[in-house]
């Protein structure tokens, strides 16, 4: 506020006594455009009826202006008693333009403009607390819009203003070189000139408070220039164009001014240097990037320190700026994404026995009088009186149980298992079953197994993920041995301190082995290459190398960022029956289970592989144009 308040009081206490100590024509005429608010006129060649030196001299108000102004000033009252101060200032301003005499107008004009100064700068403020710099940028332009004047909005403005724009994480300036900043008079003017170039270029720099120098190869040519309400970045825009020529800063109030050729702008156009940081490329992307800057952009002073990982661009500011913007889109670092891998496992088994096993071998031997002299000379009599008593036939087999017990010594005969005779006559036969029973079998047994592997990948655009879950097995390729017995190599051999070559082998990589090469999108879709390896161990061997079970898989799938999905599914299943009894009667469905066995082993094995990506990092994509010198 105090800013404020001293301009207003001096204006207060100074206009009365100029209007006092000054005749009317005279305090219009020291008056300038800053002071009655109107866009000053820029200084142009005075009309050839005009003389060069004079006193000018205003004419007084006509009574219409004077009640023209007085309109416009009771509307502009209304207007600000409505709380409309916006629409309120131009009244007073033309009411002040029509009238400048009037101490009440312009006390009016200029109150109104700096509460509305102060309006926009408290918006301004809050915005900027609210971190809303954008809205508050907009808020100082408006104050600097009502008074151009006013230095606090012109410092506010410059806070709000980024003071480079932010580069991608993986890119950073790590240094740079501070250009010269021109410092023009912010205020807009008209020209209307003619004559020759170097004259018109001159007084337009001079309108804004710059001082014009030139090189002496700029042709002499007439022009002619008309524009109005302009800046000084868009006159001297339209003043090259029209005379073919640029500038330059020499200081914050000198320019340099030369024709626009190619050669000149090689020659008088002031380089900057900047050097870029690259963290997340490698020397091969360092190169690409510095050859993708010399063919966009031409630029030809361009280092490249592989050790550092930098890049040291020196240039033209414009080109600096688009080397920074190429430079972010393209070295900012790869897209990544994390891979979010869960691998179920479940494998369960079932063994089930049930039913009676009987013997299914019988073997049937002749019992001769040979055979029982085999028996030895006491198996003999004893045989022999139990025949006499009449101990042996085919209705005692309590006797014949006593003889087998006798004979349980005996180490070569079919006597020594269970046997049943049948006959009594002339010949008598026995039937054993080699000693194997009758057996009832129940058996069962069961188990499941569940497995949960849950892993994280991180990965980068384009580049692979290998995930490998299991173990590694080794197998022997070659094993090495001497072939000439040597008196040495006897000698070795016999002292056992022989030690054979370590034999060659290599490791087969078993249980799953999973490649996934991750291709990100813009939209954060991303399209998995996968190659999937399933291998176990086989039961089999091949000249004792082991067989290996190979399962494969190769494709791609796209998944949505935090979409999860099924990229694997395997599924085997064993189911093996068997049967064993007699024929006919191991069939019947009552009987089955008595006259025979059942066998049912059952393996299953489930695997599951799902996948879940999130994409952590996408550089961002942001289009850019930008206006390069001409011969760029």
């Amino acid at each position: 506020m105090r800013f404020l308040a001293v301009p207003i009081w001096l204006f207060l206490v100074m206009a009365p006594l100029a209007a006092q100590q000054a005749p009317p024509s005279a305090a219009a005429s020291s008056a300038t455009p800053q002071e009655l608010g109107t866009p000053p006129v820029a200084s142009a060649p005075a009309p050839s009826a005009t003389p060069a030196t004079g006193t000018v001299l205003a004419l007084p108000e006509s009574p219409k202006e004077l009640a023209e102004a007085q309109r416009q000033f009771n509307a502009g009252k209304k207007l600000k008693a409505a709380g409309k101060l916006d629409q309120a200032l131009p009244k007073f301003e033309r009411a002040a333009e029509l009238n400048p005499h009037s101490v009440e107008y312009l006390t009016a004009r200029e109150f109104t403009r700096q509460q509305l100064v102060m309006q926009a700068l408290d918006r301004g403020n809050k915005a900027m607390l609210e971190h809303g710099e954008i809205a508050a940028m907009a808020e100082f332009r408006r104050a600097l819009e009502y008074d151009p004047t006013n230095d606090f909005a012109l410092q506010r403005l410059r806070d709000s203003l980024p003071s480079e724009a932010p580069l991608s994480p993986g890119v950073r300036i790590v240094e740079r070189s501070t250009p010269i900043e021109l410092q023009p008079d912010s205020a807009k003017r008209d020209f209307h000139l003619r004559g020759d170039a170097r004259t018109m270029l001159t007084q337009v720099a001079q309108a804004y408070g710059i001082t014009a120098q030139f090189d002496e190869s700029l042709p002499q040519r007439r022009v002619r220039f008309d524009v109005q309400d302009v800046n000084f970045a868009t006159a001297m825009l339209l003043a090259g164009q029209v005379t073919k020529t640029f500038w330059i800063p020499l200081s914050g109030k000198q320019i340099f001014i030369a024709a626009d050729t190619v050669e000149n702008r090689r020659t008088f156009e002031r380089m900057s240097l900047r050097t870029f940081y690259l963290s997340e490329v490698t020397e091969q992307q360092l190169t690409e990037i510095s050859n993708s800057l010399r063919v966009l952009l031409n630029v030809r002073f361009i280092a490249v320190d592989k050790a550092e990982s930098t890049i040291t661009v020196r240039a033209e500011e414009t080109l600096l700026e688009a080397a920074s913007r190429v430079i972010e889109s393209i070295g900012g670092g790869p897209s990544e994404v994390l891979l979010d891998m869960r691998i179920y496992e479940v494998s369960s088994s079932l063994l089930r026995q049930l039913g009676t096993t009987w013997p299914q071998q019988f073997t049937m031997f002749n019992i001769s009088p040979q055979l029982l002299a085999g028996l030895g000379a006491g198996t003999s009599n004893l045989i022999n009186q139990l025949i006499a008593s009449g101990g042996i036939n085919q209705a005692n087999s309590t006797a014949i149980s006593a003889l087998l017990a006798q004979l349980a010594n005996q180490s070569n005969s079919l006597l020594q298992q269970p046997f049943a005779t049948f006959g009594g006559g002339l010949t008598m036969f026995g039937l054993t079953t080699g000693g194997q029973g009758i057996t009832v079998t129940l058996n069962l047994n069961e188990s499941d197994v569940r497995d949960l592997e849950h892993v994280t990948l991180k990965a980068s655009n384009n580049n692979a993920a290998v995930l490998k879950i299991g173990e590694r097995y080794p197998i022997v390729n070659a094993t090495f041995a001497p072939i000439y017995n040597t008196a040495s190599i006897a000698q070795v051999i016999g002292n056992q301190s022989y030690k054979a070559p370590f034999p060659s082998f290599n490791f087969e990589d078993l249980g799953v082995n999973m490649k996934a090469t991750p291709v990100i999108h813009s939209d954060k879709e991303v399209t998995l290459k996968l190659e999937l390896a399933i291998r176990s161990l086989g039961t089999q061997t091949v000249n004792g190398i082991p067989i290996i079970n190979n399962r494969e898989y190769s494709g791609s799938i796209s998944l949505k960022n935090g979409e999860s999905g099924a990229v694997a599914g395997l599924i085997s299943l064993a189911d093996s029956r068997s049967i064993d009894g007699y024929p006919f009667l191991a069939r019947v469905p009552v009987t089955s289970y008595v006259f025979s066995e059942h066998e049912k082993n059952m393996q299953e094995d489930e695997l599951l592989i799902v996948i879940t990506p999130h994409v952590t990092r996408i550089p961002e994509q942001n289009s850019f144009a930008m206006q390069l010198p001409n011969g760029s």
